[in-house]
């Protein structure tokens, strides 16, 4: 615009409406920064005052309502403070919850095994809980068993309340309802979830015998027979399978199958026998079969990054407690045998949680021990972490709790003086702290915890009573039509949910014993044709020698006489001479019998 032009009031007003606008926003940025500096200059003071207050504890004892002083709260403090990603347990307490005071498990240490114990209704479910959600939001995928079925909730979003708000806001926690990504499993299709079947050889007779109750003899012998179906090629798929072996090895076709192998005898196979009957009968038939589970289909990760979460249904776990248990160590076994070393890993390829796990260590052999112990201290080198769920330590054999880098203990009761014993055992073994642990651990309240854990140097933590945050899933089962929902739209459910039926070990026995006895019954026609031609062949040798001597008898008699007639044939007559004729004349005949006659007085006189 010239100077000559005229002015356009509108524009001066658009012009000075504009220029007032930005003078607005950058006082408001303004305003914010500073802000923001007075936030950072509140929280350096808040870590000024607490590195003061922990270089001088005694001008501070007189707040403290706790056990600990200030010195021992900015250890704890200190010994949680990890550099890399951490699962969030809780709070200090001491006294009341301290939220400035976090507790928490380095991911990294995740694969060094843990232990949550504690009396019944403690809090140990929701401890899993919320262990397993966060690992699941670090991208670490999660096994584990729901004993009880509330673990479901996982999968659906939690619900807020009054009570869980002020529980929360005083540890600290800026809670979130939140669902999970979460795979329903059942054990041989005996509840709600994808099937989870093994066959008996992968089982492996170890294990096998812990289910049935073996005795030493009875679980050697069990294992020799498992060698022997694998040197014949014969597939150990399921039960049926396996009592067919039993039955063949101690029939007359196959009882000397074993001779050279040590044998079996008729007494020990016959009590594997009946125990896999009753076995069977408790419904164990439908867990062993094919298809057997792939144990990478564990290992699975979603495509927002998250952890899949397996859940195993487990509704009827109190009437079989040593599948259920074996079950589980098979699976940990599987995993073991499965994957390849990796050594140690920023976090875990999969956390295995062991719920009820005093159910498998119950009359276990020592050999079954052993393998346990060895596959919980190798495992990690697999990337795979395990934490055992149970009562109280004393439930897991000393080898075991040795290979455990994290505790989480909830209240113990002390009610009898085995559960005292128990109760001082159990703080024995903790680092020491400045607590009455003997006393703490049974005035817990419920969701509190003492917590140690393994830090990143792999150095036990400081003890430390800890309020344990809420898990963002629901704390009550996920609905039944939204678990029905799930597994019809499970990717798993296609592989696994139609049980096969191949040809195995007791198929092929079955041909192999109708292919003798079709062998047997030839061979028997042959011998009795054979039997036949050779009876055949006496008969005829002995009617031809009949006949020889028939022949040389005949030969050898002399010719009967006629009885016919005393007729001789009359010979054709020579000529006679004169004498002849005279002396065969009638005439001379009678001259000279009467001679005769009267010579030698033959004849009668007549008077």
């Amino acid at each position: 615009m010239t100077p000559d032009a005229p002015s356009d009031p509108v524009a001066e007003a658009r012009a000075r409406a504009d220029a007032a606008l930005a003078a607005l926003r950058q006082a408001q940025e303004e305003a914010e920064a500073a802000v923001r500096l007075a936030e950072e200059a509140a929280r350096a003071s808040a870590r000024d005052t607490a590195r003061s207050a922990a270089r001088e504890p005694a001008t501070r004892t007189e707040d403290l309502t706790g056990p600990l002083d200030a010195e021992r709260i900015e250890a704890i403090r200190s010994g949680y403070t990890f550099d890399g990603p951490a699962l969030e347990l809780g709070a200090l307490v001491n006294g009341d919850a301290l939220p400035d005071v976090p507790v928490r498990i380095p991911l990294g240490m995740t694969n060094r095994h843990g232990l949550v114990a504690g009396a019944t209704g403690t809090g140990k479910t929701r401890t899993l809980q919320l262990l397993a959600e966060q690992l699941s939001a670090h991208g670490v995928p999660v096994f584990a068993p729901d004993v009880k079925g509330d673990l479901s909730g996982v999968a659906t979003p939690g619900t807020s309340s009054d009570r869980l708000a002020e529980r929360t806001a005083g540890i600290g926690q800026r809670w979130e309802a939140a669902a999970f990504p979460t795979e329903f499993f059942s054990l041989g299709g005996h509840g709600r979830g994808v099937p989870i079947r093994a066959t008996v050889a992968g089982f492996g007779p170890l294990l096998l015998a812990k289910v049935l109750g073996l005795n030493d003899t009875q679980e050697s012998s069990l294992g020799l027979v498992f060698h022997w179906a694998e040197l014949e090629g014969l597939p150990l798929l399921d039960l049926q399978d396996l009592r067919a072996v039993l039955a063949y090895l101690t029939s007359d076709e196959g009882k000397e199958e074993l001779e050279g192998l040590g044998g079996l005898s008729k007494a020990t196979a016959g009590v594997i026998l009946r125990k896999l009957l009753a076995f069977a009968d408790q419904g164990a038939d439908a867990f062993f079969g094919e298809p057997e589970l792939d144990t990478a289909d564990l290992l699975r990760t979603t495509a927002d990054g998250r952890g899949v979460i397996s859940l195993l249904e487990l509704p009827g776990v109190q009437d079989q407690p040593r599948l259920y248990s074996t079950f589980l160590m098979w699976l940990l076994a599987d995993l073991y045998n499965d994957l390849p070393e990796v050594g140690d890993l920023d976090k875990p390829k999969l956390v295995f949680f062991f719920d009820e796990a005093h159910l498998l260590f119950a009359d276990a052999s020592k050999e079954f021990l052993a393998s346990i112990v060895q596959t919980v201290r190798l495992i990690r080198s697999k990337g795979v972490g395990v934490f055992f769920v149970t009562q109280t330590p004393k439930d897991l054999p000393s080898d075991v709790l040795a290979q455990l880098g994290s505790r989480i203990q909830h209240q113990l009761r002390a009610f009898t003086p085995e559960d005292a014993k128990a109760l001082r055992a159990s703080v024995s073994t903790y680092p020491l702290s400045g607590y009455d642990l003997e006393e703490v651990l049974t005035i817990l309240g419920t969701g509190e915890a003492i917590v140690t854990v393994m830090n990143e140097r792999g150095a036990p933590s400081p003890v430390a009573w800890t309020r344990l945050r809420a898990p963002q899933g629901s704390m009550s089962p996920t609905p039944d039509e939204a678990v029905d929902a799930a597994v019809a739209s499970s990717p798993l459910l296609a592989r696994y949910g139609t049980a096969l039926d191949r040809d195995s070990a007791r198929e092929l026995l079955t041909e192999k014993l109708e292919s003798a006895r079709r062998e047997a019954e030839a061979a028997a026609a042959r011998a009795d044709a054979e039997e036949e031609l050779r009876r055949q062949q006496e008969a005829m040798e002995e009617q031809r020698e009949r006949q020889e001597r028939r022949e040389r008898a005949d030969y050898e008699r002399p010719a009967p006489r006629s009885r016919t007639s005393r007729r001789r044939t009359p010979r054709p007559q020579a000529e006679r001479s004169p004498l002849e004729e005279i002396l065969r004349s009638p005439v001379t005949k009678t001259i000279l019998t009467g001679v005769v006659t009267g010579i030698f007085g033959t004849r009668r006189r007549r008077r």
